[in-house]
């Protein structure tokens, strides 16, 4: 079993945004030689996240907007974990609810997605340098 290990930066300007990093898998899926696989792709760092969505721009507002109400930003004072002097207890829980991996199949040595499906970064505490795991594993 062959076995591939990248990890991808990010630092987005915005605290929130949605990167579109399929492409990035798939190349490092390629460079594996990795046939047929998995490849697994986790955010390492617990204010961002990895998904799998639609890539539309209509959608990714929803995302802002919906993550919003349900774990809003301001007043950082309505969090115990802000209590520490921190300001992103809200991005915490928004990476909980948008998860912290995705595994894909590789199949004849591609990404085995559907048709609208792509992978996304998610970034809920930005305008700080973080990084994503990828790791293929298989023959």
């Amino acid at each position: 079993m062959k076995s591939y290990r990248r990890e991808l930066f990010f630092q987005l300007p915005t605290r929130v945004g949605f990167v579109n990093i399929t492409s990035e898998v798939a190349s490092c899926v390629a460079d594996s030689g990795v046939n047929e696989g998995l490849v697994l792709v986790n955010s390492m760092h617990i204010t961002s996240s990895v998904f799998i969505n639609d890539d539309e721009a209509g959608l990714h507002g929803d995302y802002e907007a919906w993550l919003e109400r349900i774990a809003p930003h301001a007043p950082v004072s309505q969090y115990r974990h802000n209590d520490t002097g921190e300001d992103n207890a809200d991005a915490h829980l928004k990476r909980q609810v948008m998860g912290r991996e995705v595994v894909v199949a590789i199949t004849n040595g591609n990404l085995d997605l559907g048709t609208w499906e792509r992978i996304f970064y998610g970034e809920f505490d930005g305008r700080r340098r973080k990084r994503v795991l990828v790791k293929v594993i298989g023959e």
